[in-house]
């Protein structure tokens, strides 16, 4: 149980740690308005991801038996996914990002900024790729699992996705006069990596064990 609860939260972290145009959206909200505004947009967000997880999570229980007998081949499939997210997020530019993101910074109340989060995240089906990849990858949602245990790593996802918003509305609050678009692009680059190390490994490991 443990084990599926720490995998969830990795995968949240995974998910929303990436500086997208909501990424970006996030950040100015939280310059320009506050961190409270930043969270409610961050939370928009997650519920997106969260949606995204239910379906794909329980869509792949549909199809376990199919896994089971190409589980290599979506094993590999998924890490390539994980690399090619991992390069695109290596090479993206916040300052474009950011001039992009300006169109989207409405000034009303709570539950529009909540909302227009919600749309923007939930307009970019590509989540479903990265999801797969990674349940592939760390083979969550295995068919030995109880619906109980589905539900905790559907609510770590939830929890490792939110505590990165509530962490970088936290960051640019305190740092306020300090952020810059340097810093985005190193997180950028950091992530970027990571992931592209995350899908080499999944694929390497997984032809190792072929040819073993």
């Amino acid at each position: 149980m443990l084990q599926i609860f720490l995998t969830g939260i990795i995968i949240g972290l995974f998910i929303s740690v990436p500086i997208g145009p909501l990424g970006i959206l996030c950040i100015q909200r939280t310059l320009n308005r506050g961190r409270a505004y930043g969270i409610v947009t961050g939370l928009g967000a997650t519920t997106s991801d969260l949606i995204y997880a239910v379906l794909v999570g329980f869509g792949m229980n549909f199809i376990i038996n199919f896994i089971q007998d190409h589980q290599a081949l979506i094993q590999i499939v998924g890490s390539i996914i994980i690399c090619g997210f991992g390069v695109h997020v290596f090479r993206s530019n916040p300052s474009k990002q950011l001039a992009l993101s300006a169109t989207n910074n409405s000034k009303d109340d709570y539950f529009s900024n909540y909302i227009s989060a919600f749309l923007l995240c939930f307009s970019n089906p590509l989540i479903i790729f990265l999801l797969i990849g990674l349940f592939a990858q760390f083979q969550f949602f295995s068919p030995e699992q109880t619906i109980y245990e589905d539900i905790v790593g559907l609510g770590s996802i939830l929890l490792g996705a939110f505590m990165w918003w509530l962490l970088i509305t936290l960051v640019v609050s305190k740092f306020r006069t300090q952020f810059n678009v340097r810093g985005l692009w190193i997180l950028n680059k950091i992530t970027g990596s990571l992931l592209i190390a995350l899908g080499i490994g999944g694929v390497v490991s997984t032809a190792l064990g072929i040819v073993l």
